[in-house]
């Protein structure tokens, strides 16, 4: 039988049921789930945030296991935090102000687990989460840990090793540097205001934030550009499918509206890829991860 809708995991409120859905919040349960899954012989796909995900309307035939947790769990140690990469990146962020600890104020308001923040070396204002990382705990599919240096992880622009890995992040270290808690609380404000007049709030607008990934430097877009700048230029704007719209103050950002399906976006995003591909003759890279068989709805 059908197991949970996925739509209910993710920002974008899209996607099909599961086999079954784990929930687990602490590395010790995520421990146990490999292990009973593992036994069972029993497929799955791990989900943190569900804010980077477009799923099937079709769902997904296999379990999903989801390493998420409301309440932050951060240790600080001297200048170093440890997380729990549950731990929403936001709640790093901000216990980062609170402890006047300078280094990941750039991640704040940026939805997800810092788990997926890690994967897809997830930052914003020049500055990426890779860059602060001294080590991280993996687990392989079979619940066997490891500790692995942030240069093992092959960081680039949104991407490290952990992508096409069946390894999965449980805890990470991060090197801070001691700062002046007030201006770190004001600059939190202010790049909390600065996403508030640019992107639609994920809480209570469905959308998975910038679909596609900024376009890396190359002789036909110079230093790295914004997607969004190219999607304009291309009129990405004025285009919709279905239930799907871009967001009228950032191209690059696909919403979905009432009655909207996953084939709506999935749609979309490929007609405002090929009108960048035919303006500017430039490839766009999605950033947003897709799942399941678009075939099937």
């Amino acid at each position: 039988a059908a197991g949970p809708r996925l739509s209910s995991y993710t920002t974008f409120h899209l996607g099909g049921p599961c086999r079954a859905l784990v929930e687990c919040a602490s590395r010790r349960e995520l421990v146990q789930a490999l292990n009973d899954l593992g036994e069972a012989g029993e497929p799955f796909t791990l989900i943190g945030g569900g804010s980077n995900l477009l799923v099937a309307d079709a769902g997904l035939d296999q379990t999903v296991v989801r390493y998420c947790s409301e309440k932050p769990q951060v240790v600080r140690e001297g200048n170093v935090l440890v997380v729990q990469c549950s731990t929403l990146l936001d709640d790093l962020a901000l216990f980062a102000v609170q402890e006047g600890l300078d280094g990941l104020v750039s991640c704040t308001g940026i939805p997800g687990t810092v788990g997926g923040a890690i994967a897809g070396n997830a930052g914003a204002f020049g500055e990426q989460i890779g860059d602060r990382l001294v080590s991280a705990t993996l687990l392989d599919r079979s619940g066997n840990e490891r500790t692995v240096s942030a240069e093992e992880l092959g960081f680039g622009y949104r991407t490290s090793r952990l992508q096409g890995s069946d390894a999965i992040v449980v805890t990470a270290r991060f090197r801070m540097r001691p700062g002046d808690r007030e201006r770190l609380r004001a600059h939190r404000q202010e790049i909390l205001l600065l996403r508030a007049a640019r992107h639609p709030d994920w809480r209570r607008i469905p959308t998975a934030g910038s679909f596609f990934k900024n376009i890396e430097p190359t002789s036909k877009a110079d230093r790295r550009q914004a997607a969004g700048w190219f999607l304009e230029q291309a009129g990405a704007k004025a285009l919709r499918v279905g239930g799907a719209r871009t967001y009228e103050k950032h191209a690059n950002i696909i919403i979905a509206e009432r009655g909207c399906t996953a084939s709506d976006v999935l749609a979309l995003s490929l007609l405002m890829a090929q009108a960048v591909q035919e303006k500017f003759g430039l490839t766009l890279e999605r950033e947003v991860r897709v799942l399941g068989d678009f075939a099937k709805s």
